[in-house]
């Protein structure tokens, strides 16, 4: 693999990647031509395998250490590296989101063109509030539909409460004139998703804390959503990434947070993916490992990341000539570095 050119490491697109690592109590390092990482057992050393032209990012959380050579190489395949706490949570370095990404490469610019194009202007930097809007609520149909362990559980799209709900969502988000009112349609959609989530659980007497509680009876669900919207933030910040479109130029969160529009993408699968598995884990007691397999799993499953660069790249193109985005669909670098 030493003689593999960058380029090589990247024949997968990042969107049809599969797996997303969180490390801890471990050393990353370069091991003939791969990526590892060394666990110490009671008599032996023990490596591990990184297959990092299918991984999108890896999460270094306590008690790790990485090497320069592994750095090196997990640029060279075009991985996000991100230092966090325990669990996954929070992610440091001095802002909410923030990543190591190699400088020595070209990045598409179509994107990031489209999106300056309507960005600058309120009324089209709210219209594609509203799209996301929207794709958040199509893909929640989509997965509770579809997926057969969410109905036995009790998700039902259908419900008349979440009917209800999306009923109210729709009409409020059309008559919103900024962002900060979709901000509140939002946060009380959420809220009753969360209410109906807490009772198809038997979780009584839930309320989100964002902070980790540590209790197993209503902590725990809390811990988990926390949890699973740090994955959905490695996705969002992935795609974001891979396209070129800097993570500050938000359309719904607000504009002085560097990684807003982080917050902006995860929200499409958030509701649909974390919301109901946090809940599902925590009635079923798992622990934080079962919970991460399982919302990874999740993520796989109903091809969120590939949701994610789908919608942005919808928004992105929107005010363009069908020419424009036939040259861009002819560009090999549209899904790829």
């Amino acid at each position: 693999m030493d003689d593999l050119a960058p380029s090589d490491l990247k024949a997968i697109l990042h969107s049809k990647r599969a797996n997303l690592y969180y490390l801890e109590y471990c050393r990353v390092m370069q091991k003939d031509g791969r990526v590892l990482y060394l666990t110490e057992a009671t008599k032996e050393n023990l490596y591990f395998n990184i297959p990092i032209a299918n991984t999108t990012v890896l999460l270094l959380g306590n008690g790790t250490s990485i090497t320069q050579a592994a750095m090196r190489m997990l640029a060279q395949a075009g991985v996000l590296v991100g230092f966090c706490g325990g669990g996954g949570t929070p992610l440091y370095m001095g802002n909410e989101i923030e990543w190591f990404t190699p400088q020595n490469e070209y990045r598409p610019t179509e994107y990031l063109q489209g999106w300056m194009g309507f960005w600058f202007d309120d009324d089209k930097r709210l219209a594609a509030a509203k799209t996301f809007q929207h794709a958040r609520i199509d893909f929640l149909k989509h997965v509770w539909q579809k997926d057969r362990d969410l109905k036995t559980e009790g998700f039902d799209f259908d419900d008349n409460a979440i009917q209800n709900a999306l009923n109210s969502f729709f009409t409020r988000t059309e008559k919103a004139i900024n962002s900060q009112e979709l901000l509140l349609t939002e946060a009380q959609l959420t809220k009753v998703l969360y209410k109906y989530a807490a009772d198809a659980t038997q979780n009584e007497g839930f309320k989100r804390q964002h902070q980790s509680t540590r209790k197993v009876d209503i902590g725990k669900a809390n811990d988990f959503l926390n949890h699973g919207n740090y994955l959905a933030y490695g996705l969002a910040a992935c795609t974001l990434w891979v396209l070129g479109i800097p993570h500050g130029f938000a359309v719904m969160h607000g504009k002085t947070r560097r990684g807003a529009l982080v917050f902006d993408i995860a929200d499409l699968i958030k509701d649909a993916l974390v919301l109901p598995w946090a809940f599902i884990c925590a009635k079923e007691n798992a622990t934080e490992q079962e919970f991460r397999q399982q919302i990874l799993q999740a993520f796989t499953d109903h091809k969120a990341l590939d949701y994610m660069f789908e919608q942005v790249k919808k928004v992105a193109l929107q005010n363009l000539t069908e020419e424009q985005i036939d040259a861009i669909g002819n560009n090999p670098a549209g899904d790829q570095l």
